[in-house]
């Protein structure tokens, strides 16, 4: 598990890596897309 833990941590150091994390940032500031993602986090939490 240690080995997927160290490949997330390169990927997120990377330039790629943090080119996701700054849209994923931007996707988290917008309203609409906040709460879809807890509609969604709603659905699996019924389960």
């Amino acid at each position: 598990m240690a080995s997927l833990f160290s490949k997330i941590t390169n990927f997120t150091r990377s330039p790629q890596g943090r080119r996701v994390t700054e849209q994923v940032k931007q996707m988290a500031r917008d309203p609409r897309k906040r709460q879809q993602a807890q509609e969604m986090m709603r659905k699996f939490k019924k389960r």
